[in-house]
């Protein structure tokens, strides 16, 4: 699950898809079955399932004794496919039709001699004109019954307004990833994120010059204000993959109160293996260093070294020696002393074997 939400945070486009996804759903289950439903219509009296089959002649049967079309009797007997089995079923059960008419459309329809008179009106019999006008869906008076004005009316409406709801929804949607884009690109610029930019902008020392043995090791180390759990280090190899220690640069001392934390001297050290001491240097800012309060408090931790541009830091264990080079210093501005606190610092290591 915490796979799934740092690809959704880390890919923004996923989220704005699964939402399109959601709300496409939803809106295509309103208009597929509250707006515009399915209406299944011009379906064949063989679709029908039997019973309704049984009635669908009987009603037949009503109509022909009611207009005498014998035509139109028998292309509506051969609809059903199983008229023969129906008929058959009807002529044992007649209901309320009256068997005369029932055997002067079975010869209408198959085509063999009529048993009996032709169909006259047996008294009390209900006409079947209504069933007939009922079961075929012709209206008595002939004309074709218009679609209600008011559920028209009713559409007109609700389309528009609707149509209306999903662009805002669009809109909003589209707004809110706008947003989170511009605050992800805001999160770029947090003081940790920033000190990687600032490494790759920086210029390196070149000990590329005949004559200079080149360093097995060089690393560059960048603070910026607000990062205040800075603390870098590096491992140090041998061109042959072997482990020969460790260097890094670390927070020594702060100065004030409150976040983020003004930092005012930095620990760079060097550790090797086959040396049982770490050696420490601290570099101080201008005011810490040359306040004798602050300066004797440091001595403690390592030989103190103000931080200029271009400054260097030698450290030396029995087989390695570290060059540190200040390559930006920049002090933050603010109620605190002049040049008391780090806004920015660059420190370039190099190390060599002896």
């Amino acid at each position: 699950m915490e796979a799934i939400r740092a690809q959704i945070n880390k890919n923004p486009l996923i989220t704005g898809a699964i939402a399109g996804a959601i709300i496409g759903l939803i809106f295509g289950l309103i208009f597929g079955w509250v707006i515009w439903p399915v209406e299944y219509i011009g379906a064949y009296p063989r679709d029908l399932v039997y019973e309704q089959k049984v009635e669908y002649m009987r009603k037949s049967i009503e109509a022909y004794g009611y207009t005498k079309d014998a035509a139109q009797a028998k292309l509506r007997y051969d609809s059903l496919e199983e008229g023969d089995q129906i008929l058959t079923e009807i002529v044992q059960n007649p209901g309320t039709l009256p068997p005369s008419l029932i055997l002067e459309y079975s010869t209408a329809v198959t085509g063999t001699q009529a048993v009996g008179s032709p169909l006259t009106p047996i008294p009390g019999t209900p006409p079947v004109t209504q069933g007939v006008e009922a079961t075929l869906g012709v209206p008595a008076s002939g004309t074709v019954e218009e679609e209600p004005q008011e559920e028209r009316s009713l559409l007109s409406i609700l389309l528009p307004v609707l149509c209306v709801l999903l662009l805002a929804i669009a809109g909003v949607l589209a707004w809110l990833f706008i947003q989170r884009s511009r605050k992800s690109s805001g999160e770029e610029t947090t003081p940790v994120v920033q000190a990687p930019d600032t490494v790759r902008s920086a210029t390196w020392t070149d000990y590329s010059t005949p004559g200079v043995e080149s360093p097995i090791a060089q690393f560059l180390a960048s603070y910026k204000v607000g990062d205040d759990l800075f603390d870098d280090s590096f491992s140090i190899d041998s061109p042959s993959g072997e482990f020969l220690g460790e260097c890094g640069v670390g927070i020594s001392d702060t100065i004030g109160v409150g976040d983020p934390k003004k930092v005012t001297a930095f620990e760079v050290w060097l550790f090797d293996k086959n040396d049982i001491q770490t050696v420490t240097k601290v570099v101080m800012s201008a005011h810490a260093f040359n306040n004798l309060a602050i300066r004797q408090r440091l001595e403690a931790k390592g030989e103190p070294v103000m931080s200029e541009p271009n400054a260097e830091i030698i450290l030396d264990t029995q087989t390695l020696q570290l060059v540190g080079r200040v390559v930006d210093v920049s002090y933050g501005q603010g109620a605190a002393p002049d040049e008391s606190y780090f806004d920015s610092f660059i420190l370039e290591l190099s190390v060599w074997p002896k």
